[in-house]
This record gives C-alpha cells, sequence and structure tokens, in this order.
C-alpha cells in the first residue's frame, strides 16, 4: 500500500502535467489565433455572395492582399439571394480595418491547381472609407479552376479534331493521294521534281555565266552603263525642268505661261458654254433645229449639185465629165487670149474705124 508521501508526489505529478497541458493549450490557441489579432482582440465580420462556394470550407483562410487577416466563420445558402446566392462570413481582426475599404473587392480564390479555397481581399485600386461591422463587399469575378477545366475542353476537342484531320492526311499521303502523296509514292514524280530542280540550276548556271538576256541584265556591265547613263540623262532633264528651262520647264516653273493657259482654258469654256446655250452659229448649230435643218438642206442640195457634176448634168457637169467641151473651152480661152495681145501690140490693125458716106 503506498505511503502517504507517494500519493502526495502522485497527485503532484498529475497537477503538474494538467498544469503544462492547459499552458500548451493556450499557447496553441493564441497561435491558431495569431492571424485575426489574437486571441482578446476585436473583431468584425465582413459579408460576400457568390454564385458558387468553389470548394470553400469553414475555417478557410482570409487573405488581404496575400496577408492572412482571419478565417471564414459561416457559409450558407441564402435563397432569396439568388442568383449569388452563398453568403459567406468572414471574421477579420479590428486591426487590419484601415486597409479594408468599401470599396474593396472580395474573391473565391485557391492554392495552386489542387490547393484549398480561400477568401482573397483586395484593396489595391480602393480609396473609399473604412468598412464598418457585417460591411458587404463586393465580389470580384475570378476564374476558378473549374471554369478553367470546363473553358479547356473546348481547347481539347479542337485539338482532338486537328488530330484527327492530321491522321487523315497522313493516311491520304501514304495512299499515294493528292500532290504530296504523289510526290512521296510516285517515283515518276519524284523524278520530274529532281529534273525540273536540274533543269532550274542549269538556268541558274547560265545566267550566273552571263548568259541569255537575263545573265547580260545580271552580270553585263555594259547595260548598267547604259542604265546608268540613262537615269544621268532623266537626272539632267528633271533638273532642266526645275529651272524652268524648255516648254515644259516654263509650263512648270513660268507664272506667266500658266495664266495664258489658264486664261485659254477660260475662254474655251466660255465657249462651250456659249454653245451650249445656243449662241452664235455654232450654239445655233448644236441648238437651233431649225438652223441645223437650214445647214441640212444646204448640204443635201451640195450634195446633189455634186452628184450632177459627176454625173455630166448641165454646164458644168459636161465641162468636168466632157473632154471635148474642155478641149474648146480651152482653145477659145487660148485664142481669146492671143487676140488680147494682138490688139495691145497693134491696136490700130483692129480697132480703125472707117465712116463711108454714099
Amino acid at each position: 500500500m503506498p505511503s502517504q508521501k507517494e500519493l502526495r508526489w502522485s497527485q503532484l505529478k498529475v497537477g503538474i502535467l494538467s498544469l503544462a497541458a492547459m499552458t500548451a493549450l493556450t499557447v496553441l490557441i493564441f497561435i491558431l489565433s495569431g492571424s485575426t489579432g489574437g486571441l482578446f482582440t476585436r473583431k468584425l465580420n465582413i459579408r460576400a455572395y457568390f454564385e458558387n462556394s468553389n470548394g470553400l470550407k469553414i475555417g478557410a483562410p482570409v487573405t488581404l492582399d496575400g496577408v492572412t487577416i482571419g478565417n471564414v466563420t459561416h457559409l450558407r445558402i441564402v435563397p432569396s439571394h439568388e442568383p449569388a446566392a452563398i453568403e459567406v462570413i468572414s471574421r477579420v481582426g479590428a486591426r487590419y480595418l484601415p486597409s479594408l475599404r468599401t470599396d474593396s473587392t472580395i474573391a473565391i480564390d485557391q492554392a495552386g491547381v489542387l490547393g484549398d479555397a480561400f477568401i482573397e481581399i483586395s484593396s489595391v485600386h480602393a480609396k473609399g472609407p473604412e468598412i464598418q461591422d457585417n460591411a458587404t463587399l463586393a465580389v470580384s469575378n475570378k476564374a476558378s479552376i473549374q471554369d478553367v477545366i470546363g473553358s479547356s475542353q473546348d481547347s481539347i476537342q479542337n485539338i482532338n479534331l486537328v488530330i484527327k484531320k492530321v491522321g487523315v492526311l497522313v493516311d491520304s499521303l501514304n495512299s499515294g493521294k493528292g500532290t504530296a502523296g504523289m510526290l512521296i509514292n510516285d517515283p515518276a514524280v519524284a523524278q520530274k521534281l529532281v529534273r525540273t530542280i536540274d533543269q532550274l540550276q542549269a538556268l541558274s548556271n547560265q545566267i550566273a555565266n552571263g548568259k541569255g538576256t537575263i545573265g547580260k541584265l545580271v552580270n553585263d556591265d555594259e547595260l548598267y552603263n547604259h542604265a546608268n547613263n540613262t537615269i544621268a540623262k532623266l537626272d539632267e532633264i528633271a533638273t532642266r525642268l526645275n529651272n524652268g528651262e524648255g516648254t515644259a520647264g516654263k509650263l512648270l516653273r513660268d507664272d506667266t505661261l500658266f495664266k495664258n493657259l489658264n486664261t485659254a482654258i477660260a475662254n474655251t469654256n466660255e465657249l462651250l458654254i456659249n454653245i451650249n446655250t445656243g449662241k452664235g452659229s455654232l450654239g445655233k448649230l448644236a441648238k437651233d433645229p431649225a438652223f441645223a435643218m437650214k445647214v441640212e438642206e444646204t448640204v443635201g442640195r451640195l450634195n446633189i449639185l455634186l452628184k450632177n457634176l459627176d454625173e455630166g448634168r448641165g454646164t458644168l457637169g459636161q465641162l468636168v465629165v466632157n473632154r471635148d467641151l474642155y478641149d474648146n473651152l480651152d482653145k477659145t480661152l487660148n485664142d481669146t487670149g492671143q487676140l488680147i495681145t494682138a490688139i495691145r501690140k497693134d491696136p490700130k490693125t483692129y480697132l480703125t474705124i472707117r465712116v463711108k458716106v454714099f
């Protein structure tokens, strides 16, 4: 049977062990509550409403621009707040109040691909007043891992479709379909391609050796000199034009020639206006139907007259077509000329008047 002293020592050890356990528990509580400012510091609640909790749990950390400031305390569904019916209440330490603004934003983020969800508060662009207890922050739409995976399904399907098309293309090539397939599988096509490449190589060698027109164009210095001289002459012409030399140069540089040309264009424009308004002979010819009819009648009569002349009608017509009449008229005119010449030489012989009285 244990003695009184042993019993007291056993009770003392139990008391010391209990005191050490209480102390460790207290320290652990302080450590766990350090993110909110300590066990006995003032706390405040922040509300937010989300369309999806994205795996968020009670006790998840709450961070402010990457710094842990609290934890999630409540998570519930509020049907009256559809479509954002997931209410999340976070408790943070009041000592972070100066960094929490009414226009701060809140979002559900995730630590890596397989990490737990947590609340992220951002005050980077916030300039409003400090929040009050139970304040509701605006939710920032941030793509979750589920959204990223969902959006990547379309990309994966497109990649699979491309892979299938590539497989079909490879099968077509292996079966010799199409130009590329024939090029890969048909030796005759490959030989033609080799011959074509050889011909191109021979052509390149000829050009490099200065053969043919293209070869001379590439290698002949004389052609280059001609081209250089031509460019020099063109430059000289451009210089003379710029200096106002020659007709074209004066047209470019001489204001008088420009004014005269402008005046001529103005006069031509005025003439055209007069013609369009029916002024003058040309205007009447263009606009007056009666004058146009008279001109047409005159032209018709001239046409008839020329036709009669061509057919030998009338004296003028006979004169045109009858050679004898022309010769007789020519002889008569010649004789008349000789008579006049003789009269001028000896007028007494031809102009003596004799008076005989019976």
